[in-house]
């Protein structure tokens, strides 16, 4: 029986699909987050645009979100005047090198659903879906990467301390002696 979950993970067509949506969607973020890094990016006006999306017969901004612009987001806008830009970024350039693929594409999709939260259709929604496709692939979506190395040197070094117990108890026959 097919299984889509075993062969977005484990197939090597897939694997080859998955680079290049990774690779377009990497280069996507990053060129966004290049640009309003050495753009001077302000992240107010959008914060206070969204703000004003929240109100009205039908807001695109619900009470929720509004609430955190209002309290943490706007007084905190230096904060992200910083954090957007490098966080686009850093996002582009993992899923671009194939390096923590997984974590980019998830952290892709925090980014992508703040947007929409904040009233910002635009090609947020469409990333999104290409983004969950990369997350569920897990590291089949990296192996055309740095991926391929960084993972397994990870897992070396993580194992390299543990010390390894036997799940089930084993029994020793003993000689009886006459």
């Amino acid at each position: 029986m097919f299984s889509f979950n075993q062969w977005i993970r484990e197939n090597k067509v897939a694997m080859w699909i998955l680079t290049i949506l990774r690779v377009y969607i990497g280069y996507d973020w990053m060129t966004h987050g290049w640009s309003k890094l050495t753009g001077g990016f302000q992240a107010g006006g959008f914060l206070a645009g969204a703000l004003g999306k929240a109100t009205g017969e039908n807001p695109a901004v619900q009470a929720w979100w509004a609430t955190f612009l209002e309290k943490f987001a706007i007084p905190n806008a230096g904060l992200f005047d910083f954090v957007i830009p490098l966080g686009e970024f850093l996002v582009g350039l993992g899923l671009l090198l194939g390096c923590f693929t997984t974590l980019a594409a998830l952290m892709a999709m925090v980014m992508n659903f703040a947007f929409l939260f904040s009233g910002t259709v635009s090609t947020n929604a469409q990333l999104v879906l290409m983004e969950i496709f990369i997350v569920v692939a897990g590291a089949n979506a990296g192996k055309i990467g740095l991926d391929h190395w960084v993972l397994p040197y990870l897992r070396g070094l993580f194992n390299r301390n543990k010390t390894v117990t036997p799940t089930t108890p084993t029994i020793t026959p003993t000689k009886k002696t006459a």
